[in-house]
């Protein structure tokens, strides 16, 4: 991105684009704009903004269709989010018989179970750490479950771990590593670790699944931010 002649970038907050983008356009998070979700039945679920855009921002399809416009190319005479839906998805009722499991044009080979090595991460995205609004919202940021990210395994697991109160374990999945407070949850199954994706603390590992190499961290030291 930072080798590129021109860069444009749009979004609803300030953020790492400016490092590399020359323009950066404010546009509406989907809580101010109106559009439509399909879902996996096939269902196409519209929804209105709740509140206008801030300032100068704009919802991002008409950001689009000005610069459609500014540059004079062609498909972009929308004059409202139900033009564009209509365009996308034609009429709402016809979406399901689009809708399988088919795979055009590729061939499929069943593979067998591959066996598990080493320990596996499980991971789920915090409810509140989900989306761009809720990680900027202070009063759900200071809630229940908004806690920081920790290890949870199960006794076994600490105990191999040779883990003493106090102490944090040091997580390496691919090229990141992270270190976090273990829980012990025995709720986890065996060889596996819970480890939250959508965190800062978590950002530079790897996948949400996948093998993970796990060692003792020293007490007192700084958990990964």
């Amino acid at each position: 991105m930072k080798s590129a002649e021109l860069v444009v970038a749009m979004s609803p907050y300030q953020h790492r684009a400016l490092e590399y983008a020359q323009v950066l356009l404010p546009i509406g998070p989907f809580t101010e704009t109106s559009g439509t979700f399909v879902n996996t039945e096939g269902t196409a679920q519209s929804f209105s903004g709740i509140v206008r855009p801030l300032g100068e921002a704009r919802p991002a399809w008409k950001v689009l269709r000005v610069l459609g416009n500014l540059l004079g190319l062609p498909g972009f005479e929308q004059d409202s989010a139900e033009e564009v839906l209509h365009e996308a998805l034609g009429e709402p009722g016809s979406i399901p018989g689009r809708l399988g499991n088919a795979v055009r044009g590729a061939r499929l080979e069943s593979l067998a179970p591959m066996a598990g090595k080493g320990v596996q991460r499980i991971a789920e995205i915090p409810i509140y750490s989900a989306d761009a609004v809720v990680r900027r919202a202070q009063s759900l940021q200071q809630t229940h479950d908004a806690q920081p990210p920790a290890a949870r395994m199960n006794r076994a697991m600490f105990e191999k771990l040779r883990l003493r109160s106090g102490e944090n374990v040091r997580i390496r999945q691919g090229a990141g590593e992270t270190v976090l407070a273990p829980v012990v949850d025995d709720g986890v199954p065996e060889n596996c670790i819970r480890v939250p994706g959508g965190c800062p603390e978590t950002s530079a590992l790897g996948a949400l699944f996948g093998e993970v190499s796990l060692e003792r961290a020293p007490a007192g030291e700084k958990v990964a931010v």
